[in-house]
């Protein structure tokens, strides 16, 4: 991606280095709440109350340092997904509100509770951030064989896909449906929203080809990072087999389908997993 000297988003908050927050100062209650998390994650309590960085990475939350190529990246892909969905919603006679990134080492705290490295990105609808540690696009390349920056931006577009999500309504209007349903149909209905996070992601694709930021191969990246975390070949992976009344995020030809949709059509409409076969 030629990403380079653009500019960065506004919305992005620096975590790494300051800690959880937990409630160590709370006497005993806070201490047990400490060592409890500690022993569930495997973290050194110390590194919980100091965040494990040196005091040069203790930065506040009005963006990223200067000469952290990772997270300018980040920052980078994060204002050119702003631009695109800004241009998409005022297409459509709305606003867009845009959503904050959250970078952080090892846990933080999300209004959606505790979030840990080894869960991967996630999104949170309650405060509408992005979590993401920066480790992940290690293990992206190591773990699941899936290198490159355009296969990172697509990590950070399939999060800001479930902020499309959230602030048209559609996510709330899956968590009531799936409080409703068997626990195979919920997950039959997490896949429909994953992958329709997946064909955003391709439709910001779509408006940074048109921009001029991709080069040859970035399309590819993406998709290969797409299969990589397909539900099947994980299970495989950790299980050696496969089982798909269990799946949540859709198999990697179904995530390669959807992404590859959004980034031919460039189109919110085209990204309808719900009523479309998947």
């Amino acid at each position: 991606m030629k990403w380079q000297g653009m500019p960065g988003s506004g919305n992005v908050q620096d975590r790494r280095g300051m800690g959880m927050g937990l409630p160590i100062g709370g006497g005993i209650g806070g201490l047990v709440l400490l060592l409890l998390f500690s022993a569930l994650t495997g973290t050194n309590p110390a590194d919980i109350i100091t965040g494990g960085g040196s005091p040069d990475q203790q930065v506040g939350t009005g963006g990223v340092q200067e000469n952290d190529p990772q997270a300018e990246f980040v920052s980078v892909v994060l204002k050119d997904t702003e631009n695109t969905w800004n241009e998409i919603f005022a297409e459509r006679g709305d606003d867009y509100k845009e959503p904050q990134l959250v970078l952080f080492t090892q846990a933080t705290q999300s209004a959606c509770g505790v979030g840990q490295s080894a869960m991967g990105p996630f999104y949170c609808p309650a405060d509408e951030q992005v979590y993401l540690d920066l480790s992940f696009f290690h293990e992206l390349e190591t773990r699941f064989g899936a290198p490159g920056d355009f296969a990172q931006a697509y990590v950070v577009a399939h999060e800001v896909g479930h902020h499309i999500q959230t602030v048209t309504g559609t996510s709330s209007k899956v968590t009531a449906a799936r409080q409703r349903m068997s626990e195979l149909d919920a997950n039959q209905l997490s896949v429909r929203q994953e992958l329709q996070a997946d064909c955003y992601a391709g439709v910001w694709g779509h408006y940074a080809a048109r921009r001029g930021l991709l080069e040859p191969g970035d399309a590819e990246e993406g998709l290969r990072a797409a299969a990589a975390i397909g539900d099947d070949r994980i299970q495989r992976q950790t299980q050696g087999h496969v089982a798909p009344e269990s799946w949540t995020h859709g198999s990697s030809e179904q995530r390669m389908t959807w992404l590859r949709r959004g980034m031919d059509s460039g189109r919110m409409e085209a990204c309808d997993t719900f009523t479309s076969g998947t």
